[in-house]
């Protein structure tokens, strides 16, 4: 499992691990990792000798983690400039690179520019963890150069604009190739706007391990998937292995339920029950013949489908009195419940509807998120962490906030920061396929935390296999859901063993 933090808890860290070590050695052990990384992308244009370096050097510690790696490039044969951009300069990291062969100018003059405009790299050593809000001259103007550049860019801990621990962009911010993070992952590099801006992460030891609390965000790998998602055995029926319940669709939105019930049984589920009105019972009966369905009759609830382990509700439903009396009929079940789509509508309007007894799972993407919260789609998008963990406190609810970042939130845990997927899902339907995966495993019995975090790795995954660098439909996503499982498994023991009998 990865795991980040926020700036606070990495810096209490490096507190601790600097009282036992001589001054210094934590910004040499993170200038030489730096260095490594700087060499490894030069290697893949020119090579580290006689290439052309610029360091872009604020005035605090990132500054001389930045000037100290530029010095080791210099003495590889790089040409190093380093870019002043601080009131006041780490004076060890500049006596290293100059003592190396590097030179330093001022930010703002024309060498500076020449420097940055003509390099193969360049390193951001501007602004570090403890960075906050928008830029400010001259640093935005160096962003804006750099931006602007040839030069591929290494951002030291995180990149300069970006907020460490949110992930947070308020202004001009670097855009890197590469961001060399030390110690521990920072929350803000996971999350989008912050991880978009981070591009590839790598992570330097320098041994802040046991001194890091409790992490504030994680993100599961497929060997941690493997381990949560249940697996069939000799004893198994359909039964055992889950039944879940959908209850999606309706006469303008068909297709959404054919897609939720594909969710569901492409991810393993043991039996599905869908209940819809007349014109999606239809579809679903000619897509998946394997669901037993309930034609709903205007105003019916779900009380005569049958037992279920857990229900889905919202996809396609609508709005209007009959899909009301749907949602609140799922909702007075005492199984755990997905809403998605339309019934997160609903229950924005009549929260009531979430005062219940069971688990609840709310997948909604950001603008649903704002009707639930009162709080504008954009401020959601800046910081998705943190509404999205309002969000499960205040509702009293786990949630799994889609979008280019999707993280699932349940009050005092660390939220999860799903890492697989790509931006071809970003297309009608797909949304509807993940409540489907999330129900059947809820429905096995994982928790609303697992359950939402595995089917967002899966879901991610599947669309990955999918759309193999090309477009993508939302059936595509159902249809590889199998083969992420698959993936999945075959790296990881299960928590099930199947039998061998």
């Amino acid at each position: 499992m990865r795991t980040a933090y926020t700036s606070d808890q990495i810096r209490t860290a490096e507190r601790a691990l600097m009282a036992r070590l001589p001054d210094g050695t934590l910004m040499q052990r993170a200038a030489a990792g730096l260095a490594v990384h700087c060499a490894a992308e030069l290697r893949r244009a020119r090579g580290v000798y006689g290439s052309r370096v610029a360091v872009l050097a604020g005035g605090g510690d990132n500054g001389g983690d930045a000037l100290y790696a530029g010095a080791r490039l210099a003495a590889r044969g790089a040409r190093v400039d380093a870019v002043l951009a601080g009131s006041r300069t780490h004076e060890g990291g500049l006596a290293a690179l100059r003592a190396a062969g590097g030179r330093a100018v001022p930010a703002g003059s024309d060498a500076a520019r020449r420097a940055v405009e003509r390099a193969d790299l360049i390193v951001d050593g501007l602004v570090g963890i403890g960075g906050s809000g928008a830029l400010r001259p001259p640093y935005a103007e160096l962003v804006s150069l750099a931006g602007g550049a040839r030069g591929r860019v290494v951002a030291v801990d995180v990149p300069s604009g970006v907020a460490a621990g949110t992930g947070e962009v308020e202004g001009p911010a670097v855009r890197a190739a590469v961001t060399v993070t030390f110690g521990a992952l920072k929350t803000g590099l996971l999350t989008d706007p912050g991880a978009e801006h981070a591009g590839r992460v790598e992570l330097v030891d320098i041994g802040l391990g046991p001194y890091l609390p409790g992490p504030d965000a994680t993100a599961l790998t497929d060997a941690d998937v493997a381990e949560r998602l249940p697996r069939p055995g000799a004893e198994s029926d359909k039964y055992r292995r889950g039944v879940v319940g959908v209850a999606a669709g309706g006469a303008r939105f068909t297709g959404a339920a054919v897609l939720a019930v594909g969710g569901a049984v492409r991810s393993g589920a043991g039996l599905v029950r869908y209940a819809g009105q007349e014109t999606p019972v239809g579809y679903v009966r000619d897509h998946w013949p394997e669901a037993v369905v309930t034609t709903l009759a205007p105003g019916q609830g779900v009380e005569e489908v049958g037992r279920v382990q857990a229900w889905v509700v919202g996809p396609g439903l609508g709005t209007d009195d009959d899909a009301l009396a749907v949602a609140r009929s799922v909702l007075a079940t005492c199984v755990p419940v997905v809403v998605d789509a339309d019934a997160l509508t609903l229950v924005a309007r009549e929260p009531s509807l979430l005062r219940r007894g069971a688990p609840v799972l709310l997948t909604p993407h950001a603008g649903e998120l704002s009707r639930l919260l009162g709080v504008p789609r954009e401020a959601i998008e800046e910081r998705r962490v943190e509404h999205a963990r309002e969000a499960a406190a205040r509702l009293g609810v786990t949630v799994l906030l889609k979008g280019s970042t999707t993280v699932v939130a349940e009050e005092g845990l660390p939220v999860r920061v799903n890492a697989t997927g790509t931006p071809w899902l970003a297309t009608g339907g797909t949304g509807d396929v993940l409540s489907g995966v999330a129900g059947t495993l809820l429905a096995a019995g994982l928790s609303c935390y697992d359950a939402g975090s595995c089917a967002a790795h899966l879901h991610g995954s599947a669309a990955r296999i999918a759309a193999d660098g090309a477009p993508i439909a939302a059936g595509d996503v159902a249809g590889a859901i199998p083969a992420a499982i698959r993936a999945v498994l075959g790296g990881g023991t299960g928590r099930h063993a199947a039998s061998s009998a």
